[in-house]
């Protein structure tokens, strides 16, 4: 059979080297490559198109969002000719020569599979707690997947059918944009390769907490779009979140018995959480993070459903 043709869209707004490393990554490998810039003021556009790279800068009239950056990139890169496959990546990640050849065999040896994606991996898993979270939650099992993150290697018949991604979601673009690639009948596929390796640079707390409102205002939005998608995690958000601290605080004034048991509920899925990151570096302030996690996320959540009663634009929240 013939090759199926590969080119990439990579996005990012002042990545410096990180987007040196990721689009020195693609060049040798793609037919064409496209980066769509949102409003770098760093030498980002200079430096994609001394490599030959078709740039895309993003009007900064209208509000910037990732959805918006891949669809913009895709649009220019089948501008330069027909393509079979897009691999599609977030300009601070460096992809491996490897996977791009075995993304490319698996849709070579599936016709039905719309969407492969496959494993991130941190540079520096252990500079932070909160890089060390990423490198755990980067890797899921391999096999039959629902949904994706932001590296992903689509078939261009598929993205056209579904429309591409929803320009209006400041966040979970890539879960929702899969659901879609499902629904339409497409098979969705994670391999056990290393796919990307990403470099989150997330040093401070408040870095975390922001990007975990990120999390929770997705949480609300996909769910509400793609129900019963997330509804496990909003109804521990809700529980965890809101419920026990409720509890608690009424217990203050009527009873400690209803306090302890706030605490030992938390103090249940603390363990159990560190049970599961069992070996995993910093396990116990991972743990204590995403027993906390339910706070932010919580945010997240009513930041949406504020912003969806009120009918107020939903502007982006960015952690970097």
């Amino acid at each position: 059979m013939t090759r199926p043709t590969l080119g990439a869209v990579a996005i990012g707004r002042n990545e410096g080297e990180r987007l040196r490393a990721c689009l020195r990554s693609l060049v040798p490998l793609c037919a064409r490559v496209v980066y769509v810039d949102s409003g770098s003021g760093d030498d980002s556009v200079a430096f994609a198109r001394s490599l030959g790279v078709t740039v895309v800068e993003l009007d900064t009239s209208v509000p910037f969002t990732a959805a918006r950056a891949r669809n913009a990139g895709f649009e220019a890169l089948l501008a330069g000719g027909e393509l079979d496959l897009v691999q599609f990546v977030d300009g601070d990640c460096r992809v491996e020569a490897a996977w791009l050849d075995a993304g490319t065999a698996a849709m070579q040896a599936d016709s039905r599979l719309g969407l492969v994606t496959g494993w991130r991996s941190e540079i520096h898993p252990t500079a932070s707690v909160y890089n060390q979270m990423c490198e755990v939650d980067w890797h899921r099992p391999p096999g039959p997947i629902e949904t994706s993150g932001g590296d992903m290697m689509v078939r261009v018949a598929a993205f056209r059918q579904v429309g591409g991604f929803n320009p209006a979601l400041i966040a979970g673009e890539d879960p929702e944009f899969s659901l879609r690639i499902g629904k339409a009948g497409w098979r969705l596929e994670r391999l056990p390769v290393l796919m990307t390796l990403h470099d989150a640079d997330m040093t401070s707390f408040g870095q975390w907490w922001k990007r975990t409102v990120r999390t929770g205002h997705c949480f609300a939005e996909i769910g509400q779009m793609h129900p019963p998608h997330f509804r496990r995690e909003i109804l521990r958000i809700w529980v965890y979140g809101l419920i026990l601290p409720l509890l608690a605080l009424i217990g203050l004034f009527t009873s400690g018995w209803l306090v302890l048991l706030v605490l030992a509920l938390y103090g249940l899925s603390f363990a159990k959480t560190l049970r599961g990151l069992k070996g995993q570096p910093m396990a116990a302030k991972q743990a204590a993070l995403l027993v906390l996690a339910k706070i932010p996320n919580l945010l997240g959540m009513l930041t949406y459903y504020r912003r969806r009663r009120s009918g107020d634009a939903m502007r982006i929240i960015e952690y970097k």
